[in-house]
């Protein structure tokens, strides 16, 4: 078998695709023992690098073509480019990519989610920024352990503060934390058009849009002014919130927006004590509706309550046990996620013919 057959076959950490599922393998070449392999991965993949680089060697270790492989130099193209968005609308500028985040029903941890996504891409190398769209219920704030009114620049533009490496702009920076929102829905509309064009994100890999729950006036003008890549559906296993997640998919679909996949929070519990497994919520709902609907199965994130008491303190769990079971699965889904753009632009260039010019 050559070098590139051996190497085509070596899976990605966490994310568990192939190099050739990907169509990522541009270049390897064999010298003096070392093989020297380019990617073009189209995402950042900073965290599995190291990883990656053992498994490459790992899979060469019998040598190819008769000669012996001691060493392997890995170059990837993290470069992220801007997908496709709905309806005609125009991208953002500087901000590549923006990855809505819904769940349809309130209490599905869909902010507790997008905190996580946004850390573990951030982890990965990726520019990252999070809009709390959930006016009457901002929690980004709190849950990246930020505070007071953002700075502006030139008078009209916020300039929104980070943490962990995230920039993050939302309403609960505006006012106290026990301060209510008592707007009815235009001006929630507007304001949240605000908050997105008038922040200077920079330049931006992804912008994560925790979405506030439901799926009326507000989701459905967001889904149609925002420009939006892709979406994410958030769910328990709980037939009750599957029932609004799914109506969350049917909205995405009427606005043409592409759902890269589902991920079940909250999926089982286990005690701290004894150790035993419990599906308190059900069991299997979010994975059954990715595949009525022909979608990707994201991940399942259990039930921790080290997720609760590391949101309150400011500090997104995948950030304080990276290699934990739930860090391990946020940062999974991270990759994941971020894969599924990457590979969008490599599937469209296939729907063009190629224009051959001769004399």
């Amino acid at each position: 078998m050559d070098l590139k057959k051996k190497l085509e076959t070596v899976r990605i950490p966490l994310l568990d695709r192939s190099l050739a599922d990907l169509s990522c393998l541009e270049s390897a070449e064999l010298a003096d023992g070392i093989a020297k392999v380019t990617l073009k991965a189209g995402f950042h993949l900073e965290s599995v690098t190291s990883a990656l680089e053992s498994a490459l060697l790992e899979a060469l270790a019998d040598g190819t073509d008769g000669e012996a492989v001691n060493k392997v130099e890995l170059t990837i193209d993290s470069e992220v480019v801007s997908q496709r968005v709905q309806g005609g609308l125009s991208p953002l500028r500087g901000v590549k990519n923006m990855i809505a985040i819904a769940s349809g029903k309130g209490g599905v941890g869909k902010s507790t989610v997008t905190a996580n996504l946004a850390v573990s891409l951030a982890m990965d190398g990726a520019a990252v920024g999070v809009l709390d769209a959930d006016v009457y219920g901002p929690s980004q704030p709190r849950m990246f352990g930020v505070s007071g009114k953002p700075e502006f620049a030139n008078e009209q533009m916020f300039i929104p503060p980070s943490a962990h490496g995230v920039k993050i702009m939302s309403s609960g920076l505006m006012v106290d934390e026990e301060t209510p929102m008592i707007w009815r829905g235009p001006m929630v509309t507007q304001a949240l058009d605000q908050l997105l064009n008038q922040t200077v994100w920079g330049e931006l890999d992804y912008l994560l849009i925790d979405l506030p729950p439901g799926t009326g006036d507000t989701q459905l003008s967001l889904s149609q002014k925002v420009p939006v890549s892709g979406s994410i559906i958030v769910t328990t296993p709980q037939d009750i919130a599957l029932l609004d997640a799914r109506r969350a998919y049917r909205m995405f679909e009427k606005v043409e927006i592409p759902v890269l996949g589902v991920i079940e929070n909250m999926s089982t519990h286990v005690c701290s004590e004894c150790g035993h497994e419990e599906h308190i919520f059900g069991q299997g709902g979010g994975e059954k509706m990715a595949q009525d609907y022909g979608l990707e199965f994201l991940v399942d994130v259990p039930l921790d309550i080290d997720v609760r008491i590391q949101a309150d303190e400011g500090t997104p769990v995948t950030l304080q046990s990276p290699e934990s079971t739930i860090g391990i699965a946020y940062r999974t889904a991270a990759l994941k996620i971020a894969a599924a753009l990457a590979k969008r632009r490599k599937d469209y260039s296939k729907l063009f013919p190629k224009i051959v010019v001769e004399n």
